[in-house]
């Protein structure tokens, strides 16, 4: 695929990027690159190839979710400066 500079004008907007004469040249050249190289990819045999999501295998490492016991509600709003029931009581900051 020729990548022209009307092509690298359509990315640069897309991507929002501005870019000098000079740039264009290079980024030019950087994609006829990358493009020259994914079609060589694209020769390769690939028919009894597993699709994979990742070339190592992935194992969660977290541990299981177990169900506790919370904090008693009361206690933990003791402490507050305006005493309510059920939450913390702040003045309104958003008019």
């Amino acid at each position: 695929m020729k990548v022209t500079t009307e092509l690298v004008d359509y990315i640069s907007e897309l991507s929002r990027l501005e870019l000098e004469s000079d740039e264009k040249l290079g980024i030019t050249a950087q994609l006829e690159q990358i493009i020259a190289y994914m079609d060589v990819l694209n020769k390769l045999d690939t028919q009894d190839v597993e699709p994979m999501s990742h070339v190592f295998p992935v194992k969660n490492v977290l541990r299981e979710d177990e169900v506790e016991p919370s904090q008693d509600r009361a206690e933990l709003l003791a402490g507050a400066p305006v005493p309510d029931r059920e939450a913390f009581l702040v003045p309104k900051a958003v008019e």
